[in-house]
């Protein structure tokens, strides 16, 4: 029987965060494409192999499920350097989107030729079996998109070849999925609250309170209302406003009054966030303080997404506690703070480790999916017994 191994991948609007195995790799790409050459112009091509696989991303993905098949990309840091780079639209689906299928192709590629578990034939063919565990925000789950998404997946032989990428150019990766499951978003983050790896309960005093969990993506925000250790359906909600818009803004301020062009969003969440230098930039050489424009437009983001909380928490009104999670959360955690401590004072919470919070849902995701996993095997294993007892 072939191997199946376990891949939990969160395809975030800002980036991918992807398990796989038993927690031996783990990748983070950021989401933006940029179709391209196959045979792409390298400077020092003969040091290509000593260069970051990650950084260098370059494939040609052939997949009955994308709309544009068989095309090059650039894929993740790489490119961030052209001109014709993509990144998901504002009101966009994920669950529609190439770019979605595409970064979680390029991940599991990557985690399938660096695995033990599949060998490189003679032909530089690598055939790998995975077993996946994704999600997509509450809004489109409730609108069904999750059953055409995996249907997508499953039944199909998705292949990516490595065009001029360290260490694997040349090779080709057919991916089969062996099982998809999609999580709603919300319920994920609430797996995550609760379970450790081992799918030990690690907060019980969570278990069956009434709980909000405010997820902020790059494209859309999910609020899920967890009751009876499931989410509530009727009452969760979903909107189609995230950080990327205003990352955007921000993108064009800086570019407009200082002349500086940034790659990407990934570069603007980095200019806010990070530990050192935080709002500034470097412009001609010279350390530029930018918080002036920074704060005016995540203040104005803070306001409506407090504004969904307060809606959200009138209509549940026994709620006691509400958790912040998704990058965007880590963006807007200082000022979703400021506004809280003067208006209403609800009784709110972030991770105070922003990479806790981005990670959320793919550690989520490998919970759910392991756990999934060790159910099936037990009840194969009983089935067996059972067969055998009767021969």
């Amino acid at each position: 029987m072939t191997k199946s191994r376990i891949a939990a991948v969160d395809v975030g609007n800002d980036a991918l965060k992807g398990n796989f195995g038993k927690l031996e790799n783990e990748l983070y790409i950021t989401n933006v494409i940029a179709q391209d050459m196959e045979d792409r112009p390298v400077i020092g091509i003969e040091e290509l192999d000593e260069k970051d696989v990650l950084d260098n991303i370059h494939i040609r993905v052939h997949s009955p499920a994308l709309k544009e098949n068989n095309l090059v990309y650039r894929v993740g840091n790489l490119a961030t350097k052209t001109n014709n780079s993509t990144e998901l639209d504002p009101g966009s689906s994920k669950s529609e989107e190439d770019q979605t299928l595409i970064m979680l192709f390029a991940s599991i590629a990557l985690d399938a030729v660096e695995s033990r578990d599949f060998k490189v034939s003679k032909d530089n063919v690598v055939d790998a079996n995975y077993t996946l565990g994704t999600g997509l925000p509450l809004r489109e789950v409730k609108e069904g998109k999750d059953v055409g998404y995996r249907s997508q997946l499953l039944g199909s032989v998705h292949q990516v070849e490595f065009l001029v990428t360290p260490k694997h150019q040349g090779k080709k990766v057919n991916i089969k999925f062996d099982e998809v499951k999609v999580y709603p978003e919300g319920f994920a983050a609430y797996v995550n609250l609760i379970m450790d790896n081992d799918l030990k309960v690690i907060n019980k005093e969570l278990i069956d309170k009434q709980i909000l969990i405010q997820d902020i993506g790059g494209l859309s925000t999910d609020i899920a209302v967890i009751r009876n250790r499931n989410v509530d359906d009727d009452k969760a909600q979903g909107f189609n406003l995230g950080v990327s818009e205003s990352l955007e803004e921000i993108r064009e301020e800086i570019r407009s009054k200082h002349g500086v062009e940034l790659d990407s969003r990934r570069d603007v969440v980095d200019i806010i966030t990070r530990k050192n230098d935080r709002h500034h930039i470097m412009v001609k050489g010279s350390r530029t303080n930018v918080h002036d424009i920074t704060d005016h437009i995540l203040l104005e983001l803070a306001k409506k997404e407090y504004r969904f909380l307060r809606n959200m928490w009138s209509k549940n009104s026994q709620a006691e506690i509400c958790y912040f999670v998704g990058g965007g959360s880590a963006v807007l955690k200082d000022y979703i703070k400021a506004l809280n401590n003067k208006l209403d004072g609800y009784n709110i919470e972030f991770f105070e480790d922003e990479n806790e919070s981005i990670w959320m849902m793919a550690n989520a995701y490998y919970k759910l999916i392991t756990d999934f996993v060790r159910k099936t095997t037990a009840e194969n294993t009983k089935e067996e017994v059972a067969t055998t007892k009767e021969k």
